[in-house]
């Protein structure tokens, strides 16, 4: 399952071809949902995680934070909602995949250090597979990401599915 934000969804005319679209491909004899909703939060993803567990996924990839960071919520709340749901995900048998994020420039050095930094402890913590960056190799490339410089194009999308691709993959 890749349980996130629009990241994860797809966007713009670029819907349907997101990178759990093109996971799915690499991985047959796998199903794989996309829990993506766009514009989610990690306190969206909070509330809505009794949804995710009760299909009973055995891989879950979380990719959540990206829009508390760019409308500048409180980190210590993106940390607490971050954290209960690696906790009720694992709780309920699934392995965690985490995925992170950063955010624009212009939040400041010190506000993207301690947001990318919420990503990097729980991995260490909780001995995460862990995507630090998931739009590696995408940001920055005009052909894959779309005008909005945030979301990947379909292009972006089959790189970022090769990239989570080589962590998921030792899991099945």
């Amino acid at each position: 399952m890749a349980f996130g934000d629009s990241l994860t969804a797809g966007y713009g005319v670029d819907a349907g071809f997101s990178y759990p679209d093109f996971l799915q491909k690499e991985i047959a004899g796998y199903h794989v949902v996309n829990a993506g909703i766009s514009g989610d939060t990690t306190a969206g993803g909070l509330a809505r995680i009794d949804t995710v567990t009760r299909l009973a996924p055995k891989i879950v990839i979380l990719e959540l934070g990206g829009n508390d960071g760019l409308r500048g919520l409180p980190l210590a709340s993106t940390r607490a909602n971050l954290e209960q749901m690696i906790i009720e995900l694992r709780k309920s048998g699934a392995r965690v995949v985490l995925a992170g994020i950063t955010l624009p420039p212009n939040y400041g050095p010190d506000y993207i250090r301690e947001f990318e930094k919420i990503y990097k402890d729980f991995a260490a913590k909780y001995k995460l597979p862990f995507v630090p960056f998931l739009l590696e190799g995408v940001v920055g490339v005009p052909a894959m990401m779309q005008p909005d410089g945030i979301h990947a194009t379909v292009k972006g999308n089959e790189v970022v599915a090769k990239l989570v691709l080589g962590t998921v993959k030792p899991l099945l």
